[in-house]
This record gives structure tokens, sequence and C-alpha cells, in this order.
């Protein structure tokens, strides 16, 4: 069920609020383009400026539309456990097939902690949980030796890794086995990410490009490796760009030339600068997405 490209959603807003009907139509174009599945509500999901009715609008209207097509990974991350299991009990009444849980933020908790914070939430809730490793925007890193700690509990199946290390997949096969689901969490380095074991990524580029990023999955996860590798090089500079500023801005803005949402952030985001959103254009262009 969790393997291929998974798209970590945009939210889409107008005039500061949240455009449902603008997600429908992004999950519509994902489901179509062959997307493996979904991922509301995460850090590409601007989820820390959603209020919590929001983040349930976002995950209720993301489900009912995939309408198990694909499997949904809910966002359920914070830097506040109560919260987190909040978050995942309504992700497990809505239907959501697992939760994707962030490291904590800001908080800059020890190895310990992050152990305890990760095991709370899967004693509270029944639901399949990927601990979510993304050094650059938590501060934290998940160690090997506490990833293999949390994944003895039996809720939690994966990881979405944005370490960038792809050493990590192996070091977390020895540590923890091969049935511990790996996604990548950065596109850029997904193809040497499946080459050392993984099995997919949660993918910003697939907002764009989602027919390309998942042929580019189908063929790693078949072994077709030249393919896979030609496929990675077309997608090189789309992978680029799109973290030519903050992320998300240049996926909303890419998003906006595909006719499916608005360019708006949420401050303190703001929009790509204009030389950036000339890149864009360009690399849209030139892979004949518009």
């Amino acid at each position: 069920m969790f393997r291929g490209s998974f798209t970590a959603l945009i939210t889409p807003f107008s005039n500061g609020q949240l455009d449902l009907a603008a997600l429908k139509r992004v999950v519509e174009h994902q489901i179509k383009a062959g997307s493996h599945g979904l991922v509301p509500v995460g850090t590409t999901g601007e989820c820390v400026t959603l209020t919590v009715e929001e983040h349930r609008a976002v995950v209720e209207t993301v489900i009912e539309t995939a309408a198990g097509r694909v499997p949904v990974i809910a966002g359920a991350g914070s830097n506040n456990t109560a919260h987190s299991i909040e978050l995942a009990r309504f992700a497990k009444s809505a239907g959501a097939d697992a939760i994707l849980v962030a490291a904590p933020y800001y908080n800059k908790p020890s190895q310990d902690g992050l152990a305890a914070h990760y095991l709370a939430i899967a004693d509270a809730v029944e639901i399949p949980l990927f601990v979510y490793n993304v050094p650059g925007r938590s501060v934290v890193d998940i160690s090997v030796e506490t990833m293999a700690r949390v994944a003895r509990h039996p809720n939690i199946i994966g990881v979405k890794d944005a370490t960038g290390d792809i050493a990590r997949v192996t070091q977390h096969r020895l540590a923890i086995g091969t049935d511990f689901i790996q996604l990548s969490g950065e596109d850029a380095s997904a193809l040497g990410y499946n080459a050392h074991g993984g099995t997919g990524v949660i993918s910003v580029t697939s907002n764009v490009a989602p027919a390309l990023c998942a042929a580019f999955q189908n063929a790693t996860l078949e072994g077709r490796w030249e393919e896979a590798r030609e496929l990675n090089e077309r997608l090189q500079l789309l992978h680029e760009v799109m973290f030519a500023t903050t992320s998300p801005a240049p996926a909303k803005y890419a998003a906006s030339l595909l006719g499916l949402c608005s360019a708006e952030l949420r401050l303190p985001l703001v929009e790509c600068p204009d030389p950036v959103k000339a890149r864009i254009r360009s690399v849209v262009e030139a892979l004949s997405l518009t």
C-alpha cells in the first residue's frame, strides 16, 4: 500500500480562506495522473498556519475526494504530544490509512524525549504511523538507534526521511529490518534512496509533475534503473526550482500555472519573487506540463 510516489499536498487558499473546491481539483489531478498516494496537512500543506477546524476540513476533503482510490497519510505532527494525539485520533475517525508525525520542532527534545513522543502517540491511537525525520525544519535529528527503538511498536511502520543522508536507508535496514517502510522526503535524492532499499517518496515535485514522478517511482520499484535515471534527469531542474525559495511557494506558483489553484500562501510565507517565478515558468514549459 505504501509504495511509490506520495504527494505532499499543497493547501489551496483564496482570499485568506481554505479553497476546498481547488483542493478537490488538486486531488483529482493527482489521482488521474497516477500518484500512488496523498499526504495532506504536512509541511507542504502549511499545516502550522491552519486552525484545528481547517486541518480537519482538509483531511476530510482529501479522504472523501480520494474515495479509497489511493491511500491517504494524514499529517498529525505537532511539538505538543497531546495535540498530535488529538490530530491522530481525528485522522483515524476520518478514515485516513496512516498518519505522518514530524519530529517536534522548537522544543529540541532529547533522543529519549523523541522516543517518548512517538510511543505515546502510537499507544494512544491504533493507526499506522510514519515517523517524519526532518532536521532542517525541526532542528532535531532522530538517530538510527531511536528509530529502531520506536519501530518496535507495532503501530510505527515506517519513516519519511528528509535528512538527505542516503546511508540511513541501509542503517535502518540493518537496525530494524527490511519490513520497515522507508520513504524519502527529498525528491532530488530519491533515486539513490530507492537504490539503497527505499520504496518511495513523499514528494513536493509531484504537486507539479505527478505523472512523471509516478513513472519514475514505478521504474525504480520495478528495477528499470536506466529508465529511472532518464526520468530523474528530466525532473532534476524541477526538483531544484521547487526549493529556489521557501517551500511550498514554488509548488503553489507552479500549480497556479497549471490552473489548479491560486499561488496564495499564509504569512509568514510569501509568494515567490519574480526571478524565481520566471525560472519556474521556464521549467514547467520545458517539461510541457501546462
